[in-house]
């Protein structure tokens, strides 16, 4: 389902005039979203590339999120996603781009009682205006692995259905 719905973002992004150009800022999904991207033929045509910043300190380094949003939340909130997305537009010259953080499993130390992950996409609609919408998904009772699937597949569904607003 990911490469359908990756070749559909492919189809959204060149059908944009001029081409839509993506990048991608993973923590939780740790390289899916790109993974599902580049799995499609001619993804350089509109992928300009992609980050996997696990640790706040490498959020904070690499894509701008402000420490003080990241560290009380360790890292995980609609907020720390936003900026992470914002984060990828600017580092790779991209016009939008979407990002995931979450728990891919309980965490007990910090009262996490099931898997969970924020997600957001930045378009920059201007050299300073952006537009930006995010979500949350549970997925309680799936493991690590396919949480990161299940989000990964959440995202790449969010962002085509993003797109296909532009269209109107």
């Amino acid at each position: 389902m990911s490469t359908a719905l990756a070749r559909e973002l492919k189809i959204l992004c060149l059908s944009h005039q001029p081409a839509l150009r993506l990048a991608v800022a993973e923590s939780l999904t740790g390289g899916r979203v790109q993974a599902a991207i580049t799995a499609v033929q001619g993804a350089s045509g509109f992928f300009l590339g992609g980050i996997t910043a696990y640790s706040i300190e490498q959020k904070v380094k690499l894509l701008g999120v402000k420490r003080g949003t990241a560290t009380p939340v360790n890292g995980v909130s609609a907020e720390v996603a936003q900026q992470m997305a914002k984060g990828a537009v600017r580092l790779f010259g991209a016009d939008m781009a979407v990002a995931t953080t979450g728990y891919a499993e309980p965490a007990k130390a910090q009262g996490v009682g099931e898997a969970f992950a924020y997600w957001a996409i930045a378009h920059r609609v201007s050299p300073r205006g952006w537009r930006v919408v995010s979500g949350r998904v549970v997925c309680a009772g799936l493991n690590r692995i396919s949480v990161q699937s299940a989000v990964a597949e959440t995202v790449l569904a969010e962002w085509v259905a993003y797109l296909k607003t532009l269209e109107k």
